[in-house]
């Protein structure tokens, strides 16, 4: 199966390239991005060698979606969707920290909670929880943005503030952005018997220091999900949480003994897996969206981009 895990775009005006963990972004005339989202699968901040057919395309659809479902509570940097697997949008200065905000206690906050931490990023999470348990309400736990190849990290609102990585005046806003589009994610989120647990935002200023969304946004790879119906009964049987997120991958890779960490050997993804992956991230597309999942052409996805975005610049 074609997938797309590179790109070497040279666009008309284009001033420079910036390669993500899994988008590809070019700078047009330092007005706009290019932003092209690859099948690149990243977990643990690590990049698995092997792309994921679609994965791309998903990504983008679904972040295009939702940023337009949210634009009129909190303004984005999007302006343009010119190809399947591409997003074009206004030219931003990212700030350098991402907002986590979680509704429930799953995944990092878990396993940061069963080895007796009750802090997290500065806040208090009760006594008592269980894994995939509900907040009393919404915690917001931010991250530094890190380098390719590095952890992002955890980080309070005090030390933000205190290194000078973000203004608070500015921070006040992310804040609120950040529990507007939450609130937002979990309403669309319920109207398709789905639960968003927690996600990351990211955020950028436009050249007139208008504050945007940027990025992705309620995202398999940005967000966790799970089946609202059952999840009762499972809390209450100790049973695991039926999700649509990310998180299978990370749990197939701790079980077979890769969590990111120096001198682990990411394990061999067979293309059976590979393609249940793709299976999973289609699926989660047409659970999040309520529409059914339409393949782009996948028989020569570089010359398709390329040929989409030139009719679009010019």
């Amino acid at each position: 199966m074609n997938t797309i895990t590179d790109t070497n775009f040279n666009f008309p005006g284009q001033k420079s390239f910036y390669k993500g963990k899994v988008r590809a972004v070019y700078n047009i005339n330092d007005n706009e991005l290019v932003m092209v989202a690859t099948d690149r699968l990243s977990a643990f901040d690590v990049v698995m060698p092997k792309g994921i057919p679609y994965k791309g395309q998903i990504l983008n659809q679904i972040a295009t979606k939702m940023m337009d479902a949210t634009k009129d509570i909190v303004p984005n940097w999007l302006t343009a969707t010119p190809d399947p697997n591409v997003a074009v949008g206004h030219l931003c200065e990212p700030f350098k920290v991402e907002m986590v905000i979680r509704g429930y206690m799953s995944g990092h906050a878990a396993r940061e909670y069963k080895v007796g931490k009750r802090i997290l990023c500065g806040v208090a999470m009760p006594e008592g929880m269980k894994e995939n348990d509900k907040f009393p309400n919404p915690i917001i736990t931010p991250a530094t943005k890190a380098e390719m190849g590095d952890h992002d990290e955890d980080i309070s609102r005090d030390d933000i503030l205190k290194c000078g990585i973000v203004s608070e005046e500015d921070y006040v806003v992310l804040e609120d952005y950040t529990r507007k589009l939450f609130q937002r994610g979990t309403e669309i989120a319920a109207s398709r018997g789905l639960i968003l647990v927690d996600t990351k935002y990211e955020f950028g200023k436009t050249k007139d220091g208008k504050i945007v969304l940027i990025d992705e946004i309620h995202t398999p790879d940005s967000s966790r999900y799970f089946y609202a119906d059952g999840y009762q009964e499972r809390q209450e049987k100790g049973e695991a949480q039926k999700q649509l997120s990310k998180e299978f991958v990370r749990q197939w890779l701790i079980a077979n003994d890769f969590q990111g960490l120096e001198g682990q050997t990411v394990p061999i993804m067979s293309d059976e897996y590979i393609q249940s992956v793709s299976d999973r991230y289609i699926e989660l597309y047409e659970n999040i969206t309520g529409e059914t999942f339409v393949k782009a052409d996948v028989s020569n996805i570089e010359k398709r981009i390329e040929a989409n975005v030139l009719a679009y610049l010019k």
